[in-house]
């Protein structure tokens, strides 16, 4: 199996049909269907290093302030014990506890898998990041799962590479802001060429604007830990900015199509500033985006 990290933005894009989820679906179609699909997801940060393991794993609505559309999204796609035992035996000595009923599949799931498996019919898992660990650990987490993409698992990070809901621009167009553009083009600088060094970036100028909190940048290192564990670089699926301080960049590695690259204007992709809770109105970390 390839293996991707997935820019995803607001959750509005599980209803949306624009540039970013049109990528997302072709990717998803240049590939067989996958056994399971183990997502790496920015919204279930906790303090432990865990993998969902029920037979039927919850949607979780983790958000508040928008439309009642999207609190009615369910994602009912099985869960897999057999596959989660095997991402813990596979990444041992490292441990990681299976979770029979704590979480589920939370909007950094299933609102990109809305769009690559719409049917809901393949196998989703959850990996929890574990706040508690530096970013090397996810690093090498990451280049631990690799023997699963043998085994049919699609291993994808879902996060925003620049993630600083406390400098959005409803009103601003196609581009980032000069900081957010600087870190998300060292960032791709580094996937494209050597994504071993992508710790790395924790010493940029740019990180700590681009990076308040960590949890939507570590995803792209599991991604990294993959692509050094295969000796390989990986490849832009689609790029661009919505209101100047999330970048959407998304990667993937041993993807058969070339990537599908480009910017868009976020009005272009059928968000407006309505979709969105206003952010005036809604303390930005609590907008889970």
């Amino acid at each position: 199996m390839p293996a991707a990290f997935v820019g995803h933005g607001t959750p509005m894009n599980a209803l949306e049909h624009n540039h970013f989820t049109e990528a997302w679906q072709t990717f998803a179609t240049s590939f067989p269907r996958p056994r399971a699909v183990l997502v790496v997801s920015a919204h279930w940060f906790i303090n432990a290093t865990a993998v969902t393991a029920m037979a039927a794993p919850r949607t979780i609505h983790d958000f508040y302030g928008f439309p009642p559309e999207l609190f009615a999204v369910e994602y009912p796609a099985p869960g897999s014990l057999e596959v989660a035992e095997e991402v813990a035996e596979v990444v041992h000595p490292t441990w990681v506890g299976l979770d029979h009923d704590s979480w589920g599949l939370d909007h950094g799931t299933w609102s990109i898998l809305r769009h690559m498996y719409p049917e809901a019919d393949v196998p989703v898992l959850q990996l929890s990041i574990n706040a508690d660990q530096p970013l090397h650990y996810h690093m090498a987490l990451g280049a631990g799962l690799a023997p699963l993409r043998e085994r049919g698992v699609l291993i994808l990070g879902s996060g925003n590479v620049v993630h600083n809901l406390r400098r959005i621009d409803p009103g601003r167009g196609e581009t980032g802001f000069d900081w957010a553009e600087r870190f998300d083009t060292d960032a791709r600088t580094i996937m494209t060429s050597d994504p071993a060094a992508m710790v790395g970036l924790q010493s940029h100028a740019d990180y700590r604007p681009a990076v308040p909190t960590p949890d939507h940048f570590i995803p792209v290192l599991y991604l990294a830990g993959l692509a050094a564990a295969a000796g390989t670089t990986t490849e832009v699926l689609v790029d661009g900015y919505v209101y100047g301080s999330l970048s959407m960049t998304s990667y993937t590695l041993g993807a058969d199509r070339g990537p599908v690259a480009g910017r868009v204007d976020h009005a272009a992709a059928a968000e407006t500033p309505a979709d969105l809770p206003d952010p005036a109105v809604v303390p930005p970390e609590d907008t889970n985006i």
